[in-house]
Parts: C-alpha cells; sequence; structure tokens
C-alpha cells in the first residue's frame, strides 16, 4: 500500500517539496513530462499537480495527502486537513494601490474596484472590514491592472515586493501570511494513517535540524557555570575534559533564532575555539 501524496508540478513549492521528501530520507525524482513517480525507499507514490487543483484532489481521495500553500488553501476551500506547517514557501497575501494614490485606511477602498487571483479571500476580508468594492477576478499579470485602468487597486501574492514597486504600486495591506503546508484527506484507513505518523516523524526531525544548530568550543572550567546557563542545549551540554588541565570541551544545541546572540555571549564569558556544525537530523 503507498501514500499518495500531491505536491506541484512545476513553480515555487515544487523544488522545496521534493527537497523536503529527500531530506527525509525518500527518494523522490522529479516526474519530468509523468504526473506520477514511485519512491525506491519509502511506501510513497508523488502525483505532480497544478496547485489550484491539489485541494480537490485530496477531498476526492484521488490523493491522500497534499503539499499546498495557504492561499491555495484557504482560496479554494475544500475540506480537507492541514497536518502541519512546513517552513518553505513564505509569502503574503497583500493589497496595493498606486503609489501616487491618497489612501489612507481600508475605508479608502469603499467603492473601488479590486484586481485579483483571490477574489473568495478579498471578498472575505473585505465583509470583516464592512468595506464595499468591485473585485473584477484575473489569473496572472494582476500588477499591471491599475496602470491600464481596469483596477483602482490590487491584491496579489508578494514576497519580496518589488514587483509591486516596478510597477508603480505601494503595499498597504496584508490579508493573509501564507506559507506551504501539508493536508490530508479528513479520513484516512488506519494502514495510511501509520504510514502518515512515519512520514511526520522524519518530517519533524527535518524541520528541527533545520531550526538548531550544534556548537563546540572550549572553555576554562571555572567559566563552565556561566557557560551552562547559556547553552541548555536539548536536555543539558556535553562536558570533555581537555589534555590541557582545568579546560574542558562543552557540545550543546543552539537554536538558529538565538545564535549569533548566544555566540557573542559565549565569547564575552570565555569560550574559545567555537565550531559550529550544520544538524542534518535531530530526533527529540
Amino acid at each position: 500500500m503507498n501514500l499518495r501524496i500531491a505536491i506541484q508540478k512545476s513553480g515555487r513549492l515544487s523544488e522545496d517539496s521534493l527537497k523536503l521528501l529527500n531530506d527525509c530520507g525518500i527518494s523522490v525524482k522529479s516526474a519530468g513530462a509523468k504526473l506520477r513517480s514511485q519512491a525506491e525507499n519509502f511506501p510513497v507514490e508523488v502525483y505532480f499537480l497544478r496547485d489550484d487543483d491539489i485541494p480537490q484532489y485530496v477531498q476526492d481521495g484521488v490523493a491522500d495527502l497534499g503539499v499546498v500553500g495557504e492561499n491555495v488553501l484557504y482560496e479554494k476551500c475544500k475540506d480537507v486537513e492541514v497536518v502541519q506547517k512546513l517552513g518553505f514557501g513564505r509569502c503574503r497575501l497583500s493589497l496595493a494601490v498606486p503609489r501616487n494614490s491618497a489612501y489612507q485606511s481600508v475605508a479608502s477602498l469603499e467603492g473601488r474596484k479590486i484586481a485579483t487571483s483571490y477574489p473568495f479571500l478579498v471578498e472575505s476580508w473585505l465583509r470583516q472590514n464592512r468595506v464595499d468594492a468591485e473585485i473584477h477576478e484575473i489569473s496572472g499579470s494582476v500588477e499591471i491592472a491599475p496602470g491600464i485602468g481596469l483596477a483602482d487597486a490590487v491584491c496579489d501574492l508578494v514576497s519580496s515586493g518589488s514587483t509591486l514597486f516596478m510597477n508603480g504600486l505601494q503595499e498597504v495591506e496584508t490579508i493573509l501570511e501564507s506559507e506551504a503546508v501539508l493536508v490530508k484527506k479528513t479520513e484516512l484507513d488506519e494502514e495510511k494513517e501509520k504510514l502518515l505518523r512515519k512520514l511526520l516523524f522524519r518530517i519533524n526531525s527535518v524541520q528541527a535540524a533545520r531550526k538548531n544548530k550544534y556548537i563546540l568550543l572550549n572553555a576554562p572550567n571555572d567559566a563552565l557555570d556561566e557557560i551552562f546557563a547559556l547553552l541548555p542545549g536539548m536536555k543539558s551540554p556535553t562536558v570533555l575534559p581537555l589534555a590541557e588541565e582545568g579546560w574542558s570541551s562543552v557540545h550543546s544545541v543552539v537554536p538558529e533564532a538565538e545564535f549569533w546572540d548566544k555566540i557573542e555571549a559565549l565569547k564575552y564569558a570565555g569560550a574559545q575555539g567555537i565550531l559550529v556544525v550544520p544538524i542534518e537530523k535531530m530526533i527529540q
């Protein structure tokens, strides 16, 4: 029995989805012109689909799981369950207006025209803010709509904002913060639930490794207490005596988000010869 996973055939989530599976020890090659690929060392079959179709395929049970952006998931409103956020494909669905417009607040959109590929999300957001605006649903090249007189504002995915800037637009509101998520069919049989748990165990190990760094340092023994306070590690730091009397080697794990602050504090506390090693997998 195979666990069937749908991922984006091409686009911003495709490469990262394949990389995640390969980092989990699941060898899957891009299918090229094919729509399916069988993993070599795990009971997984990967379907390569258009991202807009993935929620529907999972709801209908054609695929058991899918990797899809939250923007697509919530726009399509299909009956699927979010299993886990995956930490890649981060972007935001934002409202943008011409830089020379007199935008002051959401109320400025009253009676205006908004071009978007996400009519459901935009309509819901406008309703929540009690604004009546006209939505023009278009696909692709949303940013040019104000310049050709089609709309007064646009709502589209934004990463760096450079595309908006080049089209004379400024970002004024964020409707949704989005990233890739793993979704599943609402009901899986017992065997496939077991396979899903095995897959999630691997994904969690990969994600934990990405969020942490393994560090090794040398320190005088009289500085160890201060250093221990800075390095809790997974349980506590590992300490090994050095050949030079009065010195020890300390091994620990530091969260990526705290890394530079911790390193500065460790040097101030007397740590020397600090080595930083990436972690491939982290089992907690």
